[in-house]
């Protein structure tokens, strides 16, 4: 008779391995400081363009040109920052794609339905919720794309500034989650938001990127290569009629990310590494300050929630997201029977759900996109892309800071290293070198403390011997006769 087949159940949020943790901690770390950054630049480009005396001065160096034109790319300097800068913003997502499908979580089917699943339900519910919205009231369905999309680096931003110690696996399901977000926002934008195509520009494009593969099949080094290369194929993909930012994620997936014989990083994370810094705290910042830069004023604000298209993207980014990741991660769980970790709550996977709710790089250029032609409405829907962000931003910070404590008992639990190895004690539980290395390091405790209860037990019988507190007081201690010192 065989014995019964036993499953551990799966876990949903449970603990990361070591190294998926650390690479989330770099990840992130290099993240929050580029959100940081934008936040700053959205901060800016809003003063400088409601400030009567530099109001002017913001739109002459938005709109004005540069560029060869013979090769059509005498563009405005917005459009760089939106069709070029961001180019580099989803090559690093391409690269994070990549990774995250041969080496992270998306690497295993079982635990991709979770982030997938979240993600796309996040990114309907919000296209529904923007749809109904202007059906109702008579607006332009056209924007349905606008509140899909979430912006990491501001999400994790509005993290740093609350000062949470959100658990690691919530942080990774976050970053995962918006890796997901931004591949489809780049599918909705090149299906949706192309209109006419240049076969011979795009034909161009697909020639330079088979090029680039090559190259990097052979093992090709030198970015002198790589990168006037990229130039080309981001130039020809730009007038093509595809949106340009679509070289960078082609670009980004094609790199390798997986280690050889000898490799301490693979060739995607060793570039990831490099041009990170670039995206997180230029590119993305300076699209921010060209196109962030909308007029705020008591009417504009109130014209935000009674327009249809205004108010079905502050609906969508508020409720739509938040009911679509939460709604889509909890049915996810309930038919794959798996268990939410003990350390967690569905309350925290509600708030890390409202704060994907922060739509701002993609979401402006997705608006930018969506109501092309129309500058009063495009301005407008910017303005709904903050104020909705800055709504989901507040919720999440309520939210989060309810469970706090809880987060950060959490967090000090998974950085707890008393044995000072480097490595966290919770990955260490069955390395019989760690118990070893912890008994000696309890077994000196244990002689530091019987060394202080001794001391401590002759204090006290000193107490309640008059003699032995004499004896103790007095230098020298009591002579033979007992009435003057030895």
């Amino acid at each position: 008779m065989t014995a019964p087949r036993t499953t551990t159940a799966r876990k949903v949020f449970e603990r990361l391995s070591l190294p998926e943790r650390t690479f989330v901690a770099d990840a992130l770390r290099t993240e929050t400081v580029g959100g940081v950054l934008l936040l700053i630049a959205a901060v800016a480009a809003l003063i400088w363009a409601n400030i009567p005396a530099l109001h002017d001065s913001y739109e002459s160096v938005s709109h004005f040109h540069l560029g060869p034109e013979a090769l059509g790319l005498n563009l405005s300097i917005e459009h760089w920052a939106a069709d070029g800068l961001l180019a580099v913003f989803f090559f690093v997502a391409g690269i994070e794609l990549k990774r995250e499908l041969v080496a992270g979580d998306l690497k295993d089917p079982r635990a991709a339905v979770l982030p997938v699943v979240a993600a796309l339900c996040g990114m309907a519910v919000p296209a529904l919720v923007y749809t109904l919205t202007n059906l109702t009231g008579g607006g332009d369905p056209g924007g349905w794309a606008v509140p899909t999309a979430t912006d990491i680096a501001f999400a994790l931003a509005v993290l740093a500034v609350i000062g949470t110690s959100l658990p690691s696996a919530l942080r990774a399901f976050l970053l995962t989650l918006a890796v997901v977000d931004d591949l489809f926002a780049i599918l909705i934008i090149a299906v949706f938001f192309t209109d006419t195509l240049d076969f011979a520009a795009l034909g161009g494009a697909v020639v330079g990127l088979v090029v680039f593969w090559l190259l990097l099949r052979r093992g090709v080094h030198g970015w002198y290569v790589y990168v006037p290369l990229a130039l080309v194929v981001w130039a020809l993909m730009y007038n093509s009629g595809i949106h340009a930012t679509i070289a960078g994620v082609a670009m980004g997936l094609m790199l390798r990310c997986t280690t050889r014989e000898g490799e301490e990083h693979s060739p995607g994370e060793h570039i990831e590494h490099l041009v990170r810094p670039l995206s997180a705290g230029l590119a993305v910042p300076l699209f921010a300050l060209f196109s962030a830069g909308v007029a705020i004023s008591g009417d504009a604000l109130a014209d935000v929630f009674t327009k249809p298209e205004t108010l079905g993207v502050v609906l969508g980014l508020v409720v739509g997201k938040t009911i679509g990741i939460f709604g889509g991660t909890w049915l996810t769980a309930r038919f794959t029977r798996a268990s939410l970790s003990e350390d967690l709550a569905w309350a925290d996977v509600f708030a890390v759900a409202s704060l994907a709710g922060i739509g701002f790089t993609v979401s402006l250029l997705i608006g930018e996109l969506a109501f092309e032609g129309d500058q009063a409405l495009t301005d407008e829907v910017k303005a709904a892309v903050l104020t909705g962000s800055l709504i989901a931003a507040t919720l999440a910070t309520v939210l989060l800071k309810l469970r706090n404590a809880k987060y950060r008992r959490i967090y000090e639990a998974e950085e707890r290293d008393e044995d000072s190895d480097g490595i966290p004690d919770v990955y260490e539980q069955d390395d019989p070198a760690y118990h070893l290395r912890m008994a000696e390091i309890h077994d000196r405790k244990a002689a530091e403390h019987r060394r202080i209860a001794e001391e401590i037990a002759r204090e006290r019988a000193a107490e309640k011997d008059p003699a032995r507190r004499m004896e103790a007081e007095v230098p020298g201690g009591a002579g033979e006769d007992g009435d003057g010192p030895a």
